[in-house]
C-alpha cells in the first residue's frame, strides 16, 4: 500500500483513510468475496449488543431520491457469539479491527466493554455507538445528552485502555456540545456523523414506508451536513475526527479531510457498489502522486471566509 495515503487517528495508524462503516459490511465475510479487504484502513463491525437482537419488524430499508432510509434496528448475534465465531475472522483481514459497541443503558455499555476488553490483542478500536436513530429507545437518547455522554465515556475509559471512538448523532441543535463532552471524558476520537432521522410515506396506504415509522437517512444528500459538522468540531476539539456521511468518491474523501477529518467511513456507497473503496483507493493514490502530497497533510487545511 502506498505510504502517501497512510493516516493516523490519534495512536491508531491506518494504511488508508478508508474505513467500512458499521452496519454496512457485517464482519467482512460478504465483501471479502469482492476484493481484498487488506487495502482498507479499517473495518467497523456490525453494531453489537450484549444480547442478540433480531432487529425491527416489517420493511426496514427504503430507497430515496438521494440516498436511503434504514430501520434495521441493530440486528446482530450478540457480543458473545461474535467473540466466539467472528472476531478471529476480522482479525485475519489485514486491516484495522474496529468493534462497534451499542446499548440501551449505562449497564449495557459497561457490560460490553467488560466482554471485549479481554480480547484487546485482536481489537484496535472500540467505536461506541451513542447515536443510532432506528431503535425505539436507547443510544440516540443517550447521544443527544452531553451529560450522559460524559458519564458513559468516563466510565468506559476506566474499564479499558483500548482507543475509544465515540460515534455521535447529528440530530442535535449543536454538535460541538456532545463532541466536547466526549473529549473531556477521555474519548480518543469522535465519529461524525451517524444518519439523520428521516421518514418516507407510501401515498397509497398513507402509512410510513418503514414499519418503524422513521429511520436513519444516509447517502450523498447528507454530505454537506456532515462536512459542516466536521468543520465545526475541528475548530474546538483537540482529539481527531473520523468523518462519514455520503462519501462516494475520492473527491468526497478529500473534502472531509480538508474540513478536519483524519480518516473517513464509507457506508451507503459500498452498498450500491461493493467495490467502491477499491476505486476510491486507486484515485487517492493517484491524487497524492499528481500533487506530491501525503493525505494526512490535508487534515484541517480548510480556510474559512
Amino acid at each position: 500500500m502506498d505510504d502517501h495515503i497512510r493516516v493516523n487517528v490519534g495512536s491508531v495508524e491506518l494504511k488508508s483513510p478508508l474505513i467500512l462503516a458499521s452496519g454496512t459490511c457485517n464482519f467482512g465475510h460478504e465483501l471479502s468475496e469482492y476484493y481484498d479487504l487488506s487495502i482498507l484502513g479499517g473495518l467497523s463491525s456490525k453494531g453489537l449488543t450484549i444480547k442478540p437482537r433480531v432487529g425491527n419488524e416489517g420493511v426496514r430499508v427504503a430507497e430515496t431520491a438521494c440516498g436511503m432510509l434504514n430501520s434495521v434496528g441493530l440486528q446482530n448475534p450478540g457480543v458473545e457469539y461474535f467473540i466466539e465465531h467472528d472476531l478471529d475472522y476480522m482479525d485475519s483481514l489485514g486491516c484495522s479491527r474496529i468493534i462497534n459497541v451499542a446499548g440501551h443503558s449505562y449497564d449495557d455499555y459497561m457490560a460490553m466493554i467488560e466482554k471485549l476488553d479481554p480480547h484487546k490483542d485482536k481489537i484496535d478500536v472500540l467505536e461506541i455507538n451513542l447515536s443510532c436513530p432506528n431503535v425505539k429507545a436507547g443510544c440516540m437518547s443517550i447521544g443527544s445528552d452531553p451529560e450522559q455522554i460524559g458519564m458513559i465515556v468516563k466510565a468506559m475509559r476506566g474499564l479499558t485502555s483500548l482507543p475509544l471512538w465515540i460515534k455521535l448523532t447529528p440530530n442535535v441543535t449543536d454538535i460541538k456540545a456532545p463532541a466536547l463532552a466526549a473529549q473531556e471524558a477521555g474519548a480518543d476520537a469522535v465519529v461524525l456523523i451517524n444518519t439523520l432521522l428521516g421518514m418516507a410515506v407510501d401515498i397509497k396506504t398513507r402509512r410510513p414506508v418503514l414499519r418503524n415509522n422513521t429511520g436513519g437517512y444516509s447517502g450523498p444528500a447528507v454530505k454537506p451536513v456532515a462536512i459542516r459538522m466536521v468543520s465545526e468540531c475541528y475548530q474546538v476539539l483537540d482529539i481527531p475526527i473520523v468523518g462519514c456521511g455520503g462519501i462516494s468518491n475520492a473527491e468526497d474523501v478529500l473534502e472531509f479531510m480538508i474540513a478536519g477529518a483524519s480518516a473517513v467511513e464509507i457506508g451507503t456507497a459500498s452498498l450500491v457498489h461493493p467495490t467502491a473503496p477499491v476505486k476510491i483507493t486507486e484515485d487517492l493514490i493517484r491524487w497524492c502522486s499528481d500533487n506530491g502530497q501525503r493525505l494526512s497533510e490535508l487534515t484541517g487545511t480548510l480556510k474559512l471566509w
